[in-house]
């Protein structure tokens, strides 16, 4: 075994080890008293994208040995399951130029118009549980990117389209729907792409 080889290895192991912690402080979620940290989840991105470039650049084909790769491939695929929330909100912000509401279920707030004439608009809670289907979504098209059935990610998008379609009247909750489940699969193949294309 090349010694600058393990050097190289267990820094990448090290930079995913601590990429996997910003990304659980990252998706904890927020509430009114307790503002979110899903802005950690920028280094994150970056160490992502420096094990991408060490994969393209033949680090991945030089593993010293298997237990390096199984702890990468393993560190990846935890950072693509639990990173992509936090990642979609910090996207839901920038293309609305403002936080995002999130209500008491993690669904998204949009305001409807009051009942009676005059009234104020109300809040109404649409796509709860919105992250735990966002977890459950890449854990499926990393699972299937994992098992060679990319077709797969087709039925996942499908699946959840149709489970969605009657809350998606509102503009502002399709736009956030389309942009979150876009954001997500990116993520999650980004994740899984060193684990299941050899360099």
């Amino acid at each position: 075994m090349n010694i600058l080889e393990i050097i190289l290895w267990s820094g990448l192991i090290l930079l995913l080890v601590a990429a996997v912690l910003l990304a659980l402080v990252a998706s904890r979620r927020p509430t009114p008293s307790k503002p979110g940290n899903h802005w950690l989840i920028i280094p994150v991105v970056v160490l992502v994208a420096i094990a991408i470039v060490f994969a393209v650049a033949g680090g991945w084909a030089s593993v010293p040995s298997l237990g390096f790769r199984i702890a990468a491939v393993v560190l990846l695929l935890a950072i693509g399951v639990v990173g992509g929330s936090p990642l979609v909100l910090v996207v839901l912000e920038l293309a609305g130029s403002g936080a995002v509401p999130l209500g008491d279920h993690g669904g998204i707030l949009v305001s409807e118009a009051g009942t009676r004439s005059g009234a104020r608009p109300q809040d109404r809670e649409i796509l709860r549980g919105g992250m735990t289907i966002g977890y459950l979504e890449r854990l499926a098209i990393i699972g299937a990117a994992l098992a060679g059935q990319y077709a797969a990610v087709a039925i996942v998008v499908a699946v959840k389209g149709l489970g969605r379609f009657s809350e998606l009247e509102n503009a502002a909750a399709r736009e956030r729907f389309i942009i979150g489940t876009l954001v997500s699969i990116v993520w999650a193949a980004a994740c899984v792409a060193p684990a299941v294309i050899d360099w």
